[in-house]
């Protein structure tokens, strides 16, 4: 599997792929500094996961990542950029990113974050995923979703897209006794008694698009 990190700063970008091939030394860490030469080095060798800066000379990084999906749409882009405005992560996320996190993260959120995308989930830094619900309905947030876990609140949103409880074991790679737990807690946590609430209250909080 071989990765491709894409920042035009060679201290930051040299720095989290040293990171990288340590922490997952199977990986190949091949290094871009901009949008054209990362547009160059996946036309050379398609990776499983390209990381993205948002600000690069030249090509954006969020036009890179539209042509990186036309080109590629099973492509797999993870942002990565020091930009946290609600604005910049759902264009990041419309234009096919699979995840999103900014770079006040800890290295081990970094790692985790690749992890997770590689194998096929969506990752959103805690933060601004609480954020990013929360924008979604004119309505104050309701403080009980800034108390979610990334992972409980992982499993809110598949569980309100109609996943099966099962389905999200499988998927997630845990137990179902462990989505069982985190489900058990999630209606704590939102004041509910069964999963029927817990998917009307997460399409009140704008957690998945209804369609109408």
């Amino acid at each position: 599997m071989n990765i491709v990190l894409v920042d035009d700063h060679a201290v930051v970008r040299q720095g989290y792929a040293s990171l990288l091939r340590a922490v997952l030394p199977a990986m190949q860490v091949r290094e871009a500094a901009s949008g054209e030469e990362a547009l160059a080095r996946v036309q050379e060798q398609v990776p499983n996961l390209v990381i993205m800066d948002f600000g690069l000379p030249g090509i954006s990084g969020l036009e890179t990542t539209r042509r990186l999906r036309q080109r590629l749409p099973q492509l797999r882009v993870l942002f990565f950029s020091m930009h946290d405005e609600l604005p910049l992560v759902r264009q990041a996320l419309d234009a096919g990113a699979a995840g999103y996190l900014t770079k006040n993260s800890v290295p081990q959120v970094l790692v985790e974050a690749v992890q997770r995308v590689l194998a096929g989930h969506a990752y959103i830094e805690q933060g601004l995923a609480t954020q990013l619900a929360c924008s979604t309905t004119h309505d104050a947030c309701d403080p009980r979703l800034q108390r979610l876990t990334q992972r409980e609140l992982e499993i809110f949103v598949m569980l309100v897209r109609g996943t099966p409880a099962r389905s999200i074991a499988e998927q997630l790679c845990i137990s179902a006794k462990t989505v069982s737990n985190h489900l058990t807690t999630l209606k704590s946590k939102l004041q509910v008694g069964s999963h029927a609430e817990l998917v009307h209250v997460g399409i009140d909080l704008g957690l998945v698009r209804v369609a109408g």
